[in-house]
């Protein structure tokens, strides 16, 4: 290892040069020595000594070992990620967030962790600090930051094709373990068995905190869900399957509302890929395909899913193995745009930054259509004529938990339509939006007679006054995880 001087460490730095330094001033004040004492054991200047000791310079290893051989103890023991004590602990966080942008930015002199500094005082800084990042994260965490983010991810997943061949491996890999045979659907025992592979255990509760879909106690191995009796299971088992996602994918604490964002893709993806798993899925659609039988609902009803999940799963696999774009929307009675995908030219609706959620779809579009006919127990489809070329669409409506309805679509350009069920249909509209004369602007004859003389009271969506959560998870009530964690825990843990 050659000499260099650091600046601050970066995230998963190997040695971490702060710790390794703080390691190295422990052993030697523990053993009695100075810097000059020590530097005359190992043959080098006590400023080199004091640099290392300091995180600014990292050791060679032969000066490592000789600093290891004169404190008698072992180049591992020097290595170890933990700080020797609460006050090297606290030492490195001083000496960390000191050597940051957001400190940098201040203007403010540092202040040295020297052994003369009081722990009370030491205290006081690093907490400080802690709550000045935290405010900060808080402060980006805007309304527009998180719209953002999103759509940032949006347009890297359709890049992809929306297609995470990592993730589905993983995915793959784990359900075979746990006993998945290969067809139909996952079963809970079957998730419980791949939770029991990491070391974990599901457990069922009814005292989930408000703000939480579930809760991880890593300490003692265990993942809390909301109590087994929901109809269907689907959601528990998604839920479990999210929850495992972030042990199997290494997430750490999200730093930021983007990252927050990016772990939700992730874990649905994986959860996804084992409820779905990609080897049976792909043989399945590509069978109904030769067969020109392709259906949301025949994929929903083989593996036990919603027909929310079967949609997505659809636009992870359709196109990598099946060759066809698509898109897909979630679509509410009011006509916001709940969640969107496209790879296949649907002209999307967005606003000026970019982002579609909570923007109005077209009044002839397949998804707001859907809401007009009487049966809604089936898939209904429809043709629609847009600027961008004709698309077919497959819709099916639902009603969530708030008992509002929505609608999920999944559809194709024109050429693609000859593989789907319901290719047939003659339900056919035609679209202009974005330009209002399609189905933004009223007739003239009901402006010219409601215009000025009418006063809607509008309903507020959700969407737009909905405070961005605070905190390393994003929406969680930290009071409420840890009470709850403590009222679970097993008596001899505590």
């Amino acid at each position: 290892m050659a000499a260099k001087d650091v600046g601050s460490p970066s995230a998963g730095e190997s040695p971490d040069l702060i710790t390794l330094g703080r390691r190295i001033r422990h052993a030697r004040t523990s053993s009695g020595l100075t810097l000059e004492a020590l530097g005359e054991r190992v043959g080098s200047a006590p400023s080199l000594l004091s640099l290392v000791e300091n995180g600014r310079r990292e050791p060679r290893l032969s000066l490592l070992r000789s600093i290891a051989d004169a404190l008698g103890v072992a180049v591992p023991d020097l290595l170890a990620d933990e700080p020797p004590s609460r006050r090297a602990e606290l030492e490195i966080a001083l000496e960390r967030a000191q050597r940051g942008p957001l400190f940098g930015a201040l203007g403010l002199p540092s202040v040295k962790p020297s052994q003369k500094l009081p722990m009370p005082v030491l205290e006081q800084l690093v907490g400080l600090h802690t709550e000045l990042s935290r405010r900060e994260e808080e402060a980006i965490a805007t309304p527009e930051e998180a719209r953002r983010a999103n759509t940032e991810l949006r347009h890297e997943r359709q890049e992809r094709d929306n297609y995470f061949p990592q993730i589905e491996a993983l995915g793959e890999d784990l359900t075979r373990r746990a006993g998945y045979a290969g067809a139909g659907a996952l079963t809970h025992r079957t998730v419980a068995r791949m939770a029991e592979q990491l070391g974990l255990t599901i457990l069922h509760v009814d005292d989930l905190p408000r703000s939480a879909r579930s809760v991880t106690d890593l300490k003692n191995g265990r993942i809390y869900l909301p109590p087994a009796s929901i109809p269907g299971g689907h959601g528990l088992r998604s839920l479990a399957l999210q929850a495992i996602a972030h042990r199997v994918l290494g997430h750490e604490r999200p730093r930021s509302y983007a990252e927050f964002l990016r772990q939700r893709v992730e874990i649905t993806y994986f959860a996804a890929s084992c409820l779905i798993p990609q080897s049976v899925a792909v043989e399945f659609l590509q069978r109904r395909k030769r067969e020109k039988d392709l259906a949301v609902e025949d994929l929903r009803d083989a593996f036990g899913v919603t027909h929310e999940a079967a949609a997505m799963r659809l636009t992870n696999l359709a196109t990598v193995h099946l060759g066809i774009p698509l898109h897909f929307l979630r679509v509410g009675d009011d006509g916001a745009l709940f969640r969107g995908y496209a790879n296949d030219g649907l002209p999307l609706p967005q606003d000026v930054t970019g982002a579609i959620e909570g923007q109005l779809v077209c009044r002839w579009w397949a998804g707001r259509e859907a809401f007009t006919r009487r049966d809604r127990a089936t898939e209904s489809y429809q043709y629609t004529d847009t600027p961008a070329g004709t698309f077919w669409d497959s819709v099916q409506t639902g009603t969530g938990a708030d008992g509002r309805q929505f609608s999920i679509t999944v559809g194709v350009p024109y050429a693609h339509a000859k593989w789907f069920r319901g290719r047939d249909t003659h339900v056919r509209h035609a679209s202009t939006c974005p330009d209002p004369a399609c189905c933004q602007r009223p007739p003239a004859d009901l402006a010219e007679r409601w215009n000025g003389v009418a006063w809607p009271s509008a309903r507020m969506h959700q969407q737009v006054l909905a405070a961005l959560p605070r905190g390393a998870f994003p929406g969680v009530d930290d009071t409420d995880v840890f009470a709850f964690l403590q009222r679970h825990a097993p008596t001899e843990a505590l």
